[in-house]
């Protein structure tokens, strides 16, 4: 007998609106691979400075912390579908860039994490087709996390332009208040019901990030 599918990963991911954008300014490294034929068309090289090199991006590693409230909530009314659209442009567009991406899964009893900082790969597609909602969420756990991984991997690496992305539904109940993230950041709203608690406008201001609702995103890769 086959192996019972997690709950909700069934759910597609629905359209979202991040396609687009450019790679960014790019220069001549005087250290990096030379290019050949580039080198040769201009003629046999003489000396050293004859040899051309290959373009390397000017703009600084990228690295995207992305946590995830996939708790059982995220089932109703097409919530996690839409989170889904959004991360599937969102692994896409980083893959392209040769970005890094660290995942944080928010849900059932505890936060998972599933990367912490490779190179976006066909993997995180993967990941996100099997995906499911279902258990509490343990969203204030991951966001402490979430600080605190931030703050050491600053110090590690401070060239690395960092962001930070919270999907979620706000159905949260009480929580102590969050300290700043130590990047900037976004909250993206997932909340679909017709009646709405509002609370990832709270999460998004403790947090000092920008707030969007998925249904009005705008393209987060270009900020």
């Amino acid at each position: 007998m086959p192996p019972r599918a997690r709950a909700g990963t069934d759910a597609k991911p629905t359209p979202g609106k991040q396609a687009g954008g450019r790679s960014g300014a790019k220069r001549h490294g005087e250290s990096g691979a030379i290019d050949w034929l580039a080198t040769l068309l201009q003629g046999r090289p003489q000396r050293r400075a004859d040899l051309q090199r290959r373009p390397r991006s000017s703009r600084p590693t990228q690295l995207w912390l992305i946590v995830v409230d996939a708790s059982a909530s995220t089932r109703r009314h097409g919530a996690l579908s839409k989170a889904k659209g959004v991360l599937a442009e969102l692994f896409e567009r980083a893959y392209r860039d040769r970005a890094r991406i660290a995942v944080l899964d928010a849900q059932g009893a505890q936060p998972q994490w599933h990367w912490h900082g490779q190179k976006a790969s066909g993997a995180l597609q993967q990941w996100l087709r099997e995906l499911g909602a279902g258990g509490g969420s343990p969203l204030i756990p991951a966001l402490q996390q979430a600080h605190d991984w931030l703050q050491r991997r600053q110090r590690l690496k401070p060239t690395e332009a960092q962001r930070l992305l919270v999907i979620t539904d706000g159905r949260l109940r009480e929580w102590p208040r969050l300290a700043p993230s130590p990047c900037p950041a976004t909250v993206v709203d997932i909340e679909c019901a017709p009646i709405r608690l509002g609370r990832a406008l709270q999460l998004a201001d403790e947090l000092a990030a920008d707030y969007q609702h998925v249904d009005t995103l705008e393209p987060l890769t270009r900020r």
